[in-house]
C-alpha cells in the first residue's frame, strides 16, 4: 500500500471570502472529519496537493495528513476541482479507525488486453465498471483490483461476482442483494455497415 503523506496547516480563517483569499495565496482549503474527534478546517499548498493528487493510489490509500504536530490517517471522500484551471478547489477526508471497516472506490486494472483473441480479430472491449466500491478494514484496503481479460469472449461479460478480492475485502455493491451483480467488462462484436436498397441502386448506376 501507498505511504503518502501530505503537510498541512490548520484554518481559523473560515467562510466563502477566506477560501478566496486562500486560493489566491495558492492554497487549498480542505476539512477531515469523522470518528470521536471534531471537525478541523485545514489548508494545503496548492502545488504540492496537486501533484500528489495525480497519483491513482491517492484515491484508494490511507493517506497521512500531519497537521499542527499530530497525525491523521484519513481516506479521500469529496473532491471539488476548478471548471477549467489545473487545481482543486477543495478536499474533504475522513478520517480512518484500524478497527472500523471502511467503505470506499478503488479502480479497476484490466490486465491482458493484448493476448485476447476476440480483440484481436476486430471486437470492441467496454470498461462498464472502471472503479468499484469495497468494503474492509483500512489495513486491507487495496490499491487496485486486477481483472484479467485474456479469456474474456464476445457475448460472456465478466460480472462482480467473477472479481477475485483479496482477503478481508468485500464487494459493496454484492452485498445489497439479488440483482446487484454488475456487469464489469465485455467485449463485443464490431459492427457491420449494412447497406440499404437505396445504397445498392445509386452503387450500380455508378
Amino acid at each position: 500500500m501507498s505511504n503518502i503523506i501530505l503537510d498541512a496547516e490548520l484554518r481559523t480563517d473560515l467562510g466563502k471570502g477566506a477560501s478566496r483569499r486562500l486560493r489566491h495565496a495558492n492554497k487549498m482549503p480542505a476539512i477531515i472529519y469523522g470518528g470521536d474527534a471534531a471537525p478541523i478546517s485545514i489548508m494545503f499548498a496548492q502545488n504540492k496537493f496537486f501533484k500528489a493528487q495525480e497519483q491513482e493510489a491517492f484515491y484508494s490509500s490511507i493517506l497521512t495528513i500531519k497537521v499542527d504536530g499530530k497525525e491523521e490517517k484519513v481516506i479521500v471522500k469529496a473532491m471539488q476541482r476548478h471548471s477549467h484551471k489545473a487545481i482543486v478547489n477543495h478536499a474533504d477526508f475522513l478520517r480512518v479507525d484500524e478497527t472500523h471497516v471502511i467503505h470506499t472506490l478503488v479502480p479497476v486494472h484490466f490486465i491482458n488486453e493484448d493476448t485476447n483473441a476476440a480483440l484481436k480479430a476486430g471486437s470492441i472491449i467496454s470498461h462498464n465498471m472502471n472503479t468499484v466500491e469495497v468494503a474492509c478494514l483500512p489495513a486491507n484496503l487495496p490499491e487496485f483490483i486486477e481483472v484479467d481479460v485474456a479469456a474474456l469472449e464476445v457475448g460472456h461479460p465478466i460480472h462482480l461476482t467473477d472479481l477475485v478480492f483479496p482477503e478481508g475485502v468485500t464487494s459493496v455493491e454484492l452485498g445489497k442483494g439479488e440483482g446487484h451483480d454488475q456487469a464489469v467488462v465485455s467485449i463485443h462484436a464490431p459492427k457491420v455497415a449494412v447497406a440499404t436498397d437505396e445504397d445498392a441502386a445509386e452503387a450500380a448506376a455508378e
